[in-house]
């Protein structure tokens, strides 16, 4: 307190400096309401004046010339009036919150009887001046209390205590940074009012009532610019929500178009959709930020929209079109390109319509545009377009296989695509090991979504491909009315480059037809391709399913499981009150299991299927028969391995510090019958080694026959191939392969640069890689495509 007593003048002084400072930005700010801001600036002038009122008040006191006389007596005069007007400020500011925040219409009985009770001060303080009922002054100009000073006290103190009461009970609807310095500034003054009592000689309730006419400012102010956070997000949200709301309206608008376009050919079913969604997937890999990638999609998914010029009876033709009919169709690029180049706001769109027929060898139309002078929306759209077409049934064929169109691509890379997104391209066929990238018709299903058999096998669905995930499929299997006891469904497993069953020999041979065997739902089977079918019969521990009676017919639900690990795979159907678990032992593990959906005198309808995300392994399914492996033969100085897919294994990862030379047997497996089912090499980093492990970066990924991949951004390739004059063609290529070949692959390391050179069957394979960042630990790891490695000797001399 001694120390207050001797620094409270230059206390005053800061406070008074504060207070003047705050005036000020509440003067000059703009977040506050004129009625808040008007109430504010009042309770810092206020404060201020205050201040240097009971500053000079003290500065005066005992001088006893006439300029102390009256600035004793008008300083100490201010120091009470200004504290009641404080309070009707303060009064002002609650009235605003309460008819805003708070939500009322009136303002509430107790702050009208606060204003009643500061007026009524106001007139007892006039009254005080010409009685002494407060305070006199002594001969000697000093400040004296009166016999009655507490009276002084009074008003303020309840009106602060009026205006701590309406706080707290409407304290729910304001927000924490309001309510709590108002009730502060109504107890704190309170509290100093009674130590103000028993303490002389200090402004305890003066310099109280000013700081927190400071802190109500700082925390309104924290307050409101909390809002204004609050209300950007909100706008910025809106925005967003609207944003993403328009954006939603224009897929929807650009997608219903592009479906109108598509129905006009019965045979191009959903094209459009595919194709943009193979151009974002090219666009992706390619390194475009998202917003490309956007451009590109919505480009690509409007590409024919000029078709929409061109006659139905051009477009839905059956034979071979005539010159002046095939000029018609040649003409949809510019009419998409008058259509959507009005489009300003979206200048891309017209790109893909426009130029999607150009050719990167300027032989396309319709300006007979050249290599990178063709937009590279296009050049992308160019390649999604093309693979889709080959993919998808015509009029006047079948689906291409999609090893077929692989293979077409890559002859068409630098003629008709842009090589580098003729790459993109192999590569995202390399990766669709389900072969998701085709045309998703009805399955042989009729108008109704029902597959109708009559003869046995004489209608195959598409097929479901099975895999180590779970695979469900749920479907309602209905008897014909007049073959009620001979009807009956079953499912057909099988194998093709299309995933179609087929009778038909030329086809068979054409789509490496295969057949495993047949499963009936009554429980038999037929074996063909399988080295074993072995079923197992149990009661259902569901009440069996009801046939349920219609007006013509009855109808028994099925739900089948079906998943397999390598060479075995394990097929449940539950229904009719039975449940048969049939385990069938694959003739390899390379080949692809697809359940075709077939019967007798039915129909199959409501079909659902299912695919789960977990992962089964190894003692899932029971063995019944031995695994067929191709490497059992010594090992070398890594342990053979055995690739029976796309990349499903590889070596492990041995370093490249300087010269390191790899020499191994390579064995297509029985199964293999392309090209690229060859050994592949890639060089990576990973924390152990191993490829394809948690952190692993692939700078390079190199295939025999001469192509290659680049799958990370750090890693740049420069690739030589070279046909030596032994080469013999793809096709002995291909056998020679089979019957097994000796590889040799030399690594060169120089710094961050690794030189790569292998020659096999007259093909020379050069492939240098520059890894752009600081990487040190760079491995190399043999792995391919339904290939045996074995034999495999590592020399870094």
């Amino acid at each position: 307190m001694d120390f207050l007593r001797q620094h409270q003048l230059d206390i005053m002084l800061v406070l008074m400096g504060i207070c003047g400072i705050t005036a000020f930005f509440v003067h000059i700010t703009g977040t506050l309401s004129r009625k808040r801001k008007t109430a504010l600036l009042f309770v810092e002038i206020n404060s201020t004046v205050l201040l240097a009122a009971d500053r000079l008040a003290y500065l005066y006191r005992g001088d006893t010339s006439e300029l102390g006389y009256w600035m004793v007596r008008i300083s100490n005069f201010l120091v009470y009036f200004m504290t009641l007007a404080i309070l009707h400020a303060v009064n002002l500011y609650i009235t605003d919150l309460m008819t805003t925040e708070g939500g009322r219409k009136e303002v509430p009985f107790r702050l009208n009887l606060s204003e009643d009770l500061i007026i009524a001060g106001v007139f007892m303080l006039v009254v005080s001046q010409f009685t002494g009922l407060y305070y006199t002054f002594d001969e000697n100009n000093n400040y004296v209390r009166a016999r009655f000073f507490l009276i002084s006290y009074f008003f303020p103190t309840i009106v602060m205590f009026i205006q701590f009461m309406v706080l707290f009970q409407y304290r729910k609807s304001l927000r924490k940074l309001i309510r709590y310095p108002l009730m502060l500034f109504a107890i704190v003054p309170i509290i100093a009012s009674i130590l103000q009592i028993f303490t002389y000689g200090v402004s305890l309730i003066n310099m109280s009532i000013v700081g927190m006419a400071v802190l109500l400012f700082v925390f309104a102010l924290i307050d409101m610019n909390t809002s204004v956070k609050q209300a950007h997000r909100i706008e910025i949200d809106y925005l967003k929500r609207q944003q993403k709301s328009m954006r939603h309206l224009f897929e929807q608008t650009a997608t219903a178009l592009a479906n109108a376009i598509d129905a006009k050919d019965k045979y191009t079913h959903g094209h459009s959709s595919r194709v943009a969604e193979y151009s974002r997937r090219i666009a992706e890999l390619s390194g475009k930020s998202e917003e490309e990638c956007d451009e590109v999609y919505f480009s690509a998914l409007l590409h024919d929209v000029g078709k929409i010029g061109v006659p139905d009876r051009i477009i839905n033709k059956e034979g071979k079109l005539t010159d002046e009919e095939f000029e018609a169709i040649k003409k949809h690029p510019e009419i998409g390109n008058n259509i959507l180049s009005s489009i300003s706001e979206y200048p891309y769109l017209s790109i893909g319509a426009h130029h999607h027929h150009e050719r990167y060898d300027g032989k396309g139309y319709p300006d007979r545009l050249k290599g990178e002078d063709i937009p590279e929306i296009a050049r992308i759209v160019a390649v999604a377009d093309a693979y889709d077409a080959m993919t998808s049934r015509r009029s006047y064929r079948d689906s291409i296989p999609q090893s077929k169109v692989r293979e077409e691509i890559i002859k068409g890379a630098g003629n008709q695509f842009d090589p580098v997104f003729a790459n993109i391209m192999q590569h995202l066929i390399d990766l669709d090991q389900e072969y998701e990238l085709r045309e998703r018709g009805t399955g042989k299903f009729g108008d109704d979504d029902a597959l109708y058999c009559i003869d046995y096998k004489d209608t195959v669905s598409d097929g479901v491909l099975v895999t180590p995930n779970k695979v469900k499929i749920s479907l309602r299997f209905t008897p014909d009315e007049d073959n009620r006891y001979e009807g009956m469904a079953a499912l057909l497993l099988f194998d093709s480059n299309d995933g179609r069953a087929y009778s038909e020999e030329r086809k068979q041979k054409e789509l490496h037809y295969f057949e495993y065997g047949e499963i009936m739902f009554d429980g038999r089977t037929t074996i063909a391709g399988a080295r074993g079918m072995q079923t197992k019969t149990t009661r259902s521990e569901e009440k069996p399913e009801k046939k349920i009676s219609g007006e013509k017919k009855d109808y028994t639900e099925y739900l089948i499981e079906a998943v397999r690990f390598r060479d075995h795979a394990l097929v449940r159907i539950e229904g009719d009150g039975k449940v048969l678990e049939i385990t069938i032992a694959l003739p390899d593990s390379s080949r692809f299991l697809y359940l075709g959906l077939t019967g007798r005198y039915c129909s199959i309808s409501d079909v659902r299927i299912e695919k789960s995300e977990e992962e089964i392994g190894e003692g899932y399914i029971q063995r019944i028969a031995e695994e067929i492996s191709y490497i059992n033969v010594p090992e070398g100085d890594v342990p053979n391995v055995q690739i029976d897919g796309y990349r499903t294994d590889a070596t492990v990862g041995i370093p490249i510090t300087g010269r390191l030379k790899l020499s191994f047997h390579s064995m297509s497996l029985p199964t293999a019958n392309l090209i690229w089912h060859c050994p592949f090499i890639t060089i990576f980093n990973s924390l152990d080694g191993k490829v394809r492990d948690e952190g692993c970066r692939e700078f390079a990924l190199i295939r025999i026959d001469g192509e290659y991949w680049e799958p990370d951004e750090a890693g740049k390739n420069e690739i030589f191939v070279n046909k030596r004059d032994d080469f013999e063609g793809w096709d002995s290529w291909k056998q020679k392969n089979k019957d097994g070949i000796d590889c040799t692959v030399t690594f060169t390391r120089k710094g961050n640069t690794i030189t790569t050179i292998t020659e096999n069957m007259g093909i020379y394979v050069k492939n240098v890689t520059t890894i752009t960042d600081d990487t040190e630990d760079i491995y190399a790891a043999l792995t391919g495509d339904q290939v045996a490695l074995t034999d495999i000797r590592i020399d870094t001399k």
